[in-house]
């Protein structure tokens, strides 16, 4: 039985967390000064640092001001502008302070890269005492590391694991194998600290931590400067669109250009639920708007680095040519899922789970997006003959199975049904490569795709549309609506003038949306005629509301939309999954397909709005 979570203590809400991050892993740091999440060495490996899923044995690295200030103190956090350079600021009557958190871009051993978590705290204003606490827990808190404190700072030491903790003041063990340290600061002083990854012999000396520090540091913030640089978006929401994208950034795992859905596990849907799932993986059902949005932004790098995730996967495709929804960042097909029972659960929301077993589902719309990514990425970039005949052999499967019930777009795997975005999404799968065999003469059995695409789209019109409801509706057979009809207008199943879609937009505006908060799907009843909970909104959701008003000719109602829901981000531009009923952040965090439709909602809004504009004589 769960916890309940009003008798938990030492959480902090999910928005109160920024990120940082070097392309292979990330840490969510609290507006307190703690880390309570850090995996290593990669994104999906094991948790050193995991308070935000057991606040008792988690472990955690806290900065901070010391515990008798802690009630009159107010915390901020902000990024250096451009960049994922966290400043965590401390402000009281006694003085003002700042920690600075990056993960260094290019540290490296040999040609192995090595993760360099780098804190410097700095008294800006007055004297403050702070404290240190740095308590790792490898394996996700199942293993505790021997601790060992050097002249440099501290080492621990686990089984698989090494890290070093290279400290500018001197750090006490206790006997909980906490390493601490309390410190007096005056105004312009600064105390370093290094958390390394490290192989025998390679501590970093104390005495250049200095050096060092502003080393890394310079040259982190001319990466991350630069590298925004390519944005090409200028329009209204420039610096939400730039929060995004340094977003996506720094969940794209760089040796393979994969993104994961989000960097956290567990993190549930609904406090104290069930519903806690592990989204350090890559889906497939995120591929066109991954793609469309990189090269709608100029990263030209970073859409032919996904683009090359996306083709090993095709080449990976089984005898018959099925496709997995989702896949690790290195491409390993195997994500079994196991639940962790010794943790408690983010404020008591058992079970806490890795792996996740939507890889094995059936989900149908991955072809549509998959294909809908490659021909987007084939009118930057010819595609190659051999993915071609890939992508022919995943077809042929699609032709065979496209009727079959399925687990659809939000992964209902208890009760597979004909849902009618899964439908869409297999018409999209045939147009897209109908289109580039049509404008590349690539060879294809063109006629049988025609007969298919056709036949699934008078389906979808006969069987996914519902009369009284006068909207396009979840499933065949069904009375619910669902947001993902909004895809429809984005794939070009359906223009914007057509009424049926603009009556599909008004049937979600009164049924699934609730002020600027959608959620996905109506409500369930269950057998005695009563609805279950409703679920908290889905924040995607209402970025694609927002932006399909815009298409379908009402830019100031979209507009005004979207404009609420940048209200809904948290104090540094970052979103989770879900908002609930007081706009608190729910679920993984923080969540890339948010972010993907916040960019697509402003991009596409802002072209509306100039248009119109345009015309006005």
């Amino acid at each position: 039985m769960n916890t309940s979570p009003h008798k938990l203590t030492g959480y902090q809400p999910i928005e109160d967390y920024a990120v940082i991050g070097d392309m292979h892993t990330v840490a969510l740091v609290g507006k307190n000064g703690s880390i309570d999440w850090y995996c290593l060495p990669h994104f999906d490996s094991p948790s050193i640092f995991g308070a935000i899923l057991d606040a008792h044995n988690g472990g955690r690295f806290r900065i901070a001001p010391a515990e008798s200030d802690s009630s009159s103190i107010r915390h901020d956090q902000l990024y250096v502008p451009e960049t994922n350079i966290l400043i965590t600021r401390f402000i009281t009557r006694d003085g003002v302070a700042e920690i600075t958190d990056f993960m260094s871009i290019r540290h490296r051993t040999g040609n192995m890269h090595r993760s360099l978590l780098i804190r410097s705290v700095k008294v800006i204003r007055g004297s403050l005492t702070l404290e240190l606490t740095c308590r790792p827990a490898f394996q996700y808190a199942r293993e505790m590391p021997g601790v060992t404190i050097t002249q440099e700072g501290a080492l621990f030491q686990g089984n698989d694991l090494q890290l070093a903790l290279t400290s500018s003041v001197p750090l006490l063990q206790d006997d909980d194998r906490n390493v601490s340290a309390t410190f007096t600061l005056h105004a312009g002083h600064s105390a370093r600290f290094f958390l390394e990854d490290v192989r025998e012999g390679a501590v970093i000396p104390a005495h250049r931590l200095n050096e060092l520090y502003y080393d890394h540091l310079q040259h982190t913030l001319n990466y991350w400067r630069n590298w925004l640089a390519q944005c090409c978006y200028q329009g209204r929401w420039r610096e939400m669109v730039q929060r995004s994208a340094l977003v996506l950034k720094l969940l794209t795992y760089a040796p393979t250009g994969a993104i994961v859905a989000a960097p956290t596990t567990s993190l549930p849907k609904i406090p104290g639920g069930t519903q806690n799932w592990d989204y350090r993986y890559t889906w497939l059902r995120d591929a066109s708007y991954t793609i469309y949005t990189l090269l709608s932004l100029g990263f030209t790098q970073e859409a032919e680095a996904f683009m090359g995730w996306l083709d090993a996967r095709c080449h990976e495709i089984g005898e018959h040519g099925a496709l997995q929804p989702i896949y690790s960042i290195d491409g390993h097909h195997d994500l079994t899922e196991v639940t962790l029972d010794h943790l408690e659960g983010y404020r008591g929301s058992r079970p806490v789970r890795i792996g996740n077993a939507v890889a094995a589902h059936q989900q149908l719309d991955i072809y549509g997006e998959l294909m809908d990514a490659i021909y987007l990425f084939n009118r930057y970039s010819l595609i190659s003959y051999d993915l071609w005949q890939h992508v022919c052999q995943s077809l042929e499967w699609l032709r065979c199975h496209w009727q079959e019930p399925d687990a659809g777009i939000w992964e209902e795997c208890e009760l597979p049904r004909r849902f009618v975005h899964s439908r869409v999404m297999c018409w999209v799968a045939f147009d897209r490569a109908l289109r580039m065999a049509h404008y590349r003469g690539l060879p294809a059995p063109i006629h049988e795709w025609e007969s298919i695409s056709a036949q699934i789209y008078e389906q979808v019109m006969d069987q996914g549309w519902n009369e009284q409801k006068r909207s396009f509706i979840q499933y065949y057979g069904s009375e619910d609506i669902d947001a993902s009809a909004l895809l429809f207008l984005f794939t070009k199943f359906t223009s914007p003038t057509d009424p049926c879609m603009q009556q599909t937009i008004d049937r979600i505006q009164k049924e699934l949306t609730t002020d600027a908060l959608v959620l996905r799907f109506s409500p369930r009843k269950r057998k005695n005629g009563q609805h279950d909970k409703e679920e908290d909104t889905f924040s995607a959701c209402s970025f694609w509301l927002a932006e399909s008003l815009a298409r379908s000719g009402h830019c100031n109602d979209g507009r005004l939309m979207l404009e609420k829901m940048l209200t809904y981000s948290n104090h540094v531009g970052l979103y989770a999954e879900k908002i609930g009923l007081v706009g608190e952040a729910l679920g993984n965090y923080p969540h890339a397909f948010t972010h993907l439709s916040l960019i697509t909602a402003c991009y596409h809004i802002d072209q509306a709005l100039n248009r119109e504009k345009s015309a006005i004589p």
